[in-house]
């Protein structure tokens, strides 16, 4: 289902990380999770969204960060065409909370792919490219 829209209906549910990753001058390289993020989406059909999102590398770089490992966030989500707003109500990361995060959504059977952009002056262009999986009953 990769049309100009999608129905509410059909992000219902509960997705889990592929892969994160960034986008810069066409070039793919790690996102800011690592190479082997994990992550679990939950959309509800009332409108709610709570995501989760960490490491899982055993050995993350010395840059790593308290604050780097983790982040997350839930609050109310809706359908503009063929993106998905997400209003952040509360958040691991400060900066987040009251903010809407827009993100340009493809939806292929039970794959849903969400990029987004880095605002101006946050460091080079990119886009963050994120992949879900519908969840099933088991992990990894």
């Amino acid at each position: 289902m990769t049309t100009d829209s999608v129905p509410a209906a059909a992000l219902a549910g509960a997705w889990r990380l592929d892969a994160y990753v960034d986008v810069t001058d066409g070039a793919v390289g790690e996102g800011p999770l690592g190479p082997a993020p994990a992550g679990l989406l939950i959309y509800t059909g009332c409108g709610r969204v709570s995501v989760s999102m960490m490491r899982t590398d055993p050995d993350p770089p010395a840059e790593d960060r308290p604050g780097t490992r983790f982040m997350g966030y839930a609050g109310t989500w809706w359908l503009v065409g063929r993106q998905v707003v997400h209003q952040v109500e509360v958040a691991s990361h400060d900066y987040l909370v009251g903010t809407r995060q827009v993100r340009d959504l493809a939806l292929d059977g039970d794959l849903l792919t969400l990029s987004g952009r880095t605002p101006p002056g946050a460091g080079p262009p990119r886009r963050r490219l994120l992949t879900w999986r519908r969840a099933t009953g088991e992990w990894r």
